[in-house]
């Protein structure tokens, strides 16, 4: 390799790297303070530049926030789909499906927070619009999932699933509001608890 294109690939990586980090602080304050809050200069002062170098990388909060939302989206679709495409049982696949919202949560809990406080306001703009497609894919998801449930006698035929799956889903999501990195529990730890809390009340006796 030429020392140039060594160069060019290093400054690359190094502007790739520097972006990250400024997406993290974006997501942060985004989470903290809001986003109709939070202008780009409240982003540049959390992360100790100037307003204008930080459209060098982004040329709006839109376009952070964009980043920001669906890094976490995709994120979250490829671990929920490997745990689909394993074709475990129904309680199986609740329960690794749990286990990777809060893996998904350690990863990017700003990013989930800045979903659960914003998403719908966002979504009435045209270029936020997936946003509504993910919410009906997640609710298409878990629905079906606790239909099988049901027909494969692991879940409770007497409960709405319906209510089930907004139980779940808020019950889950709201971690993002408390969670820290590296506390007592780990992610992993916190979802076994979860589903030992709440398997009892939908599991078929």
């Amino acid at each position: 390799m030429s020392p140039r294109r060594r160069d060019t690939e290093g400054t690359a990586a190094a502007r790739a790297g520097r972006r990250a980090e400024l997406l993290a602080t974006a997501a942060e304050v985004f989470a903290s303070q809001g986003y109709s809050a939070t202008t780009v200069r409240k982003v540049a002062d959390a992360a100790g530049i100037l307003g204008g170098s930080l459209y060098y990388h982004f040329d709006s909060k839109e376009a952070m926030a964009d980043e920001i939302l669906s890094t976490f989206l995709d994120d979250m679709w490829a671990g929920y789909d490997r745990v689909l495409a394993a074709g475990l049982s129904a309680r199986d696949t609740l329960e690794q499906i749990v286990v990777e919202s809060f893996r998904v949560i350690d990863r990017h809990r700003p990013a989930v927070v800045l979903y659960q406080n914003e998403s719908k306001h966002l979504a009435t703009s045209e270029r936020f619009r997936y946003l509504n497609d993910s919410r009906r894919r997640f609710e298409e998801m878990w629905l079906d999932l606790l239909r099988r449930g049901v027909e494969e006698g692991a879940f409770r035929s007497d409960l709405d699933p319906d209510l089930v799956y907004r139980y779940i889903r808020d019950t889950v999501w709201v971690a993002a509001n408390w969670y820290k990195r590296g506390g007592r529990l780990s992610a992993d730890d916190i979802a076994k608890q979860y589903l030992a809390m709440f398997l009892e009340g939908i599991q078929a006796s």
